[in-house]
């Protein structure tokens, strides 16, 4: 099972605002000390059992905060105009468009993913698999 998950930051106000405006809506909830934004869902879990906590923190190592070429950090959301939501929330936060919300030939019919980068270029993928919500070319 998935621990959890660590992004690096060096502005942890600017990843904190990006983060919380993606996050916020899906049920998560932010606490925030000196050197971390820690990112849970409320009452799911201790966070050893539940769903995966999201870190936004400086590197431990003291050195710069950087992204991970082929890292990504995808979270599902309810519906395709969730993710739409979401992808407008994330821009108007500070991220930047890695990829407008859609469909890709490369994934199935009911695949509809949006891409963002946050203020730190980790990238983030928002997606809805539900197939009842639409298909491409449907």
């Amino acid at each position: 099972m998935l621990g959890y998950i660590m992004v690096g930051a060096a502005d942890l106000d600017a990843s904190g605002r990006f983060w919380r405006a993606v996050l916020a809506p899906l049920g998560y909830a932010a606490q925030q000390d000196g050197s971390a934004v820690v990112f849970s869902l409320p009452g799911a879990g201790d966070g050893v059992s539940g769903p995966p906590m999201l870190y936004v923190t400086r590197p431990f190592d003291g050195q710069a905060a950087s992204h991970g070429n082929g890292s990504m950090v995808a979270f599902a959301a309810p519906s395709q105009a969730m993710v739409r939501q979401l992808h407008a929330a994330g821009l108007a936060a500070g991220g930047s468009d890695e990829g407008p919300p859609g469909f890709r030939d490369a994934y199935s019919d009911s695949f509809y993913v949006g891409y963002l980068r946050d203020p730190q270029r980790n990238k983030l993928a928002l997606y809805c698999a539900d197939p009842a919500q639409g298909r491409r070319g449907g």
